[in-house]
């Protein structure tokens, strides 16, 4: 990530392996720690579907992803998951200024690459209940969103997927339900 010390320019810099930058010549200490993300397990009980997006974007443009993302400073997890719902889909869920609306489902760590960085994730993946929820309910940021798909869990075919904790907490959201 670092070439030369951001404070003294020193060649000298080293990483740890694990999350920490130190320059021996200045004394400069950067800790690169896990970010905070959210992923939404949209459940239709009517259809029993999952609601997916289809990235628009790298890493994994054309890959299925959970409404959801980083969680920005100053943000709880639940203002960044509303905000991401809002930003991403258009869409709050019925109640959704009652703190119950969403169950914290799971945590799993990721590796998020971007720009030829790896960014550690925690991800916390809430479930809600949305009953009666179409794809024409949902107003897509097209900018990031390619399209929406609805799936049943036999029809999931996990490779398309674009993040490993996504579908590690999609398998254990299928595996609950049977």
């Amino acid at each position: 990530m670092f070439t030369f010390c951001p404070s003294c320019a020193s060649k000298k810099i080293a990483f740890d392996d694990i999350n920490v930058f130190r320059c021996p010549d200045c004394g400069f200490v950067y800790y690169h720690n896990t970010a905070a993300a959210t992923g939404c397990l949209i459940y239709v009980p009517d259809t029993e579907r999952l609601v997916f997006m289809v990235r628009g974007n790298e890493p994994g443009a054309g890959k299925l992803d959970l409404p959801g993302g980083f969680v920005d400073p100053g943000e709880g997890v639940l203002e960044g998951l509303y905000r991401e719902l809002r930003e991403e889909i258009g869409w709050t869920p019925p109640g959704a200024d009652l703190p119950q609306v969403f169950t914290l489902f799971a945590s799993f760590p990721n590796v998020y690459p971007y720009k030829g960085i790896n960014y550690n994730t925690c991800d916390l993946f809430f479930t809600v209940s949305a009953p009666g929820l179409k794809p024409e309910d949902l107003h897509l940021e097209k900018s990031e969103i390619a399209a929406v798909r609805f799936l049943k869990p036999e029809e999931i075919n996990y490779d398309d997927i674009a993040f490993e904790s996504i579908k590690r907490a999609v398998r254990a959201f299928v595996h609950r339900r049977s």
